[in-house]
């Protein structure tokens, strides 16, 4: 018989021979061909075939011949099929109609070796293309494709029905799929098309649409709606094999090709994400694009990308090394352990908010109509840079609201050339002159006096101010700091504190209806206050509590009296410095550090070491950073998110108040240094309602100068309604508790319990809402004045 065959039965039912090797070649010549009374070699039959003279045979001898020809074959025109040639049989069980499947002959794919693709310095091999025809019924334009597969080597199978090629499709994953478009009657290859996009191993299939010729008198159609379909390219009709031999190459080394790639570095960076070594992957110019490390603490394990040039790379495209391979190099490294890093996920850093997204995408696939617009909404807000800002809704109709928030929420988009803001104070003023204040413990009797009672919520700053005339953060300084051991802490002396106290108070402008040391004072007097809460206390270490204590007191140094809004539209020389980004904030943290560290007599920081001062330096600016209002919804809402719902479901579940949440979880830590800060820096309407009243008077003060100065100089006006001839005070307090702090506040009580700052807060805005009422734009009634 020749090349003996090995019968095999599939679960179809399908029966198909392959060729013995002594067949090399589906063109190969030989001696003993096939008889007519058995199959060629390669043919498929089904399992309940007639007698082997009535086998089903090849495609057409006429379209067989044209093959030969086209294909350069040397077999003889008159002989049903070359050995080890792939054709075409009926397989009769399949959905109740005639299918067709072909597969090219084990013998021929042999022949083709499996493709080496480079991509950089990685070698990769690439496996012979598998292709699927789908065709209702054959002729001459799916014969030549399959003899196009059969040259170029690639493992071809052919479906007749919509749900045997789907199934073909998802058990063997083709990279080239063939629809024929020209018959509308069997099946809607564009549903087809669709369906096959519909599954996962699609994402990286070539589907291909066979449309009829266009005749002279017709316009070619549009692509696009094959495009929109799903399918990638489009075919005119053209049975000839080197034209579909043709189309099936370049579809190999173009999109096949890229998506073979695509697969291999998306491999690449999966192990990459597995991986327990630390990894560079560095451009030509040898700048690290992606620096992988790992650290093992506990069951954690994180990743982190820099960018950063590295001069000792060696010059390649990608270069990928195991750093804690290079033992000569560098033989410290293979023990150290990293910092966390963000991981590495298809060629992108991922960070948690992609994650999110790309989970919603793959959920909105599979979600009814409704559902996947809903998704398409939350989408759109997670996308936006300002997720934590909240909408107005229906206050953006209110003005005092609306001017609020410009005034507070924007550091200024609008620079006019020519209106330079220049301070009219020397910002860095030496206290050489200035007399050293006595001991806390020879404190004049009147200040001392008050000073009894600096513990209390009611504590009044103001009578604090009056008897030591506008010096009142020297002397509360003393006092605070004393109760919380900062000299020890720090290994000062009492001298050293004192001269830093009155270097950082006289840097606070006096003129400044608002923004003086007064106002520095009373933030450190709540901070202290809120420091003495239980939960609070068991929440921070002592470093924390000494930073929050002087970033409280530094939070506001230099302050010029108008907001960061004012100095971005003045071009002030602030606001180019720090980019017109948190201008004042930054100023304040970089001022107090430089006042601070240029004269050992008041360098409270000397004597502390270098990782003590850095951490307590992080944690000061940090915390005055929090002041910046821009933040304020993002500095809240992750409190409530971190620190309130956790602990409020700990409670719940074990019914005990007793368990700080924030202790010894830094990131909570800070969260609660950010919210204790700002909540110090605007507690005023929280007040007795005499103090709220006296500092609701000095902020509006302070915004009327703004408003004043901005129309002399010809700038914008930030807030308009603060104009002194026309603002409503009640209402603008109103608007400011609506918007800023209840909820604020609400949350910072649930965790430190303050009932009451909470009933101070609601007489306060009892009476803010009575004046308004009354129509009244004053802090007061005509006849309490």
């Amino acid at each position: 018989m020749g090349c003996a065959p090995s019968i095999h039965v599939s679960q179809s039912g399908v029966v198909y021979c392959r060729g013995s090797d002594e067949c090399s070649s589906p063109r190969q010549g030989s001696g003993a061909s096939q008889g007519p009374g058995g199959p060629p070699r390669g043919l498929l039959v089904p399992a309940d075939a007639a007698p082997r003279g009535h086998a089903p045979g090849p495609p057409g001898a006429a379209r067989v011949r044209r093959a030969r020809a086209e294909l350069g074959s040397g077999s003889s025109a008159g002989s049903a099929a070359p050995c080890g040639a792939t054709c075409r049989g009926r397989r009769r069980h399949c959905c109740a109609s005639a299918e067709a499947e072909t597969q090219t002959s084990y013998t021929s794919v042999k022949q083709v070796s499996s493709a080496e693709v480079r991509i950089g310095p990685m070698r990769l091999t690439q496996d012979p293309i598998q292709v699927l025809l789908i065709f209702a019924k054959e002729d001459s334009q799916s014969d030549g494709f399959w003899w196009a597969c059969d040259r170029a080597g690639y493992r071809c199978n052919i479906a007749r029905t919509p749900e045997s090629a789907l199934e073909c499709f998802l058990d063997k994953h083709h990279e080239i799929i063939v629809i024929d478009h020209r018959q509308s009657r069997a099946f809607d290859a564009e549903a087809v098309c669709r369906s096959i996009r519909a599954t996962n191993p699609s994402e990286h299939t070539v589907i291909l649409a066979v449309v009829s010729q266009v005749s002279d008198d017709h316009e070619e159609a549009s692509v696009l709606p094959l495009l929109h379909a799903g399918f990638n390219r489009r075919f005119m009709e053209n049975n000839s094999i080197i034209a579909c031999y043709n189309e099936l190459i370049q579809i190999e080394h173009g999109e096949v090709r890229s998506q073979f790639k695509l697969r291999a570095c998306n491999s690449v960076f999966t192990a990459l994400d597995h991986c327990h070594e630390a990894i560079e992957i560095t451009s030509d110019d040898h700048v690290i694009q992606i620096h992988k490390i790992h650290r093992d603490s506990g069951e954690n394990s994180q990743t982190e990308s820099h960018s950063i040039r590295y001069k000792s790379r060696r010059k390649e495209s990608i270069d990928v090394k195991s750093i804690s391979s290079r033992g000569s190099d560098a033989p410290s490294l293979q023990n150290r352990r990293y910092p966390s890093m963000a991981r590495i996920h298809s060629m992108t850093i991922e960070a948690p908010i992609t994650k999110v997204i790309n989970i919603i995408n793959a959920a909105q696939e599979n979600s009814p109509v409704t559902v996947a617009e809903a998704l398409d909404r939350v989408l759109e807000i997670l996308r936006t840079t300002e997720l934590y800002s909240p909408q107005l809704g229906t206050k953006d109709e209110d003005p005092h609201t609306s001017d609020l928030v410009g005034g507070l929420m924007t550091d200024g988009l609008r620079r006019l050339s020519g209106n330079e803001y220049v301070f009219t104070k020397n910002v860095h003023q030496s206290h050489s002159h200035l007399t050293m204040p006595v001991t806390i413990n020879d404190v004049p009797p009147s200040i001392a006096q008050l000073l009894d009672n600096e513990e209390s919520w009611d504590f009044n700053i103001f009578e604090l101010e009056a008897v030591t005339h506008k010096r009142p953060l020297v002397y509360l300084g003393l006092k605070v700091f004393s109760r919380f051991g900062v000299c020890e802490f720090l290994n000062c002396s009492e001298a050293t504190l004192r001269a830093w106290l009155q270097v950082i108070e006289a840097n606070y402008h006096s003129s400044n209806a608002y923004h003086n040391s007064t106002h520095a004072a009373d933030v450190l007097h709540a901070t202290a206050f809120f420091l003495g809460k239980e939960r609070v206390k068991g929440s921070l270490d002592q470093l924390d509590e000494v930073a929050a204590l002087i970033a409280a007191t530094v939070h506001d140094v230099d302050h010029p009296g108008r907001t960061n809004s004012f100095l971005c539209n003045a071009g002030s020389e602030l606001a180019v410095l720090y980019n017109d980004t948190a201008v004042l904030e930054s100023h304040h943290t970089a001022l107090a550090f430089q006042l601070t560290v240029k004269d050992a007599k008041c360098n409270i920081f000397k004597n502390i070491d270098r990782n003590h001062y850095r951490t307590l330096r992080q944690a000061i600016i940090d915390m005055v950073l929090a002041t910046e209002m821009t933040k304020h919804f993002e500095h809240v809402n992750k409190f409530v998110n971190s620190i309130n719902k956790p602990m409020a479901a700990e409670i719940e579940g074990s019914n005990c108040e007793c368990t700080p949440p924030g202790k010894n979880f830094p990131e909570n830590q800070i969260l609660i240094k950010r919210m204790m800060i700002k909540c110090a820096d605007v507690a005023n309407p929280c007040r007795p309602l005499d103090l709220c009243i006296e500092w609701a008077g000095r902020i509006s003060e302070e915004y009327f100068a703004q408003t004043d100065e901005e129309k002399r100089q010809g700038l914008p006006v930030v807030m308009p309604v603060f104009d002194r001839n026309t603002c409503s005070i009640p209402k603008s307090q109103i608007s400011f508790i609506d918007y800023f702090i209840t909820d604020m506040f609400d949350a910072w009580d649930a965790f430190a319990h303050l009932p009451g700052l909470m009933q101070h807060l609601a007489d306060n805005y009892k009476h803010w809402k009575t004046l308004d009422d009354l129509k009244c734009k004053s802090l007061r009634l005509p006849s309490e004045s």
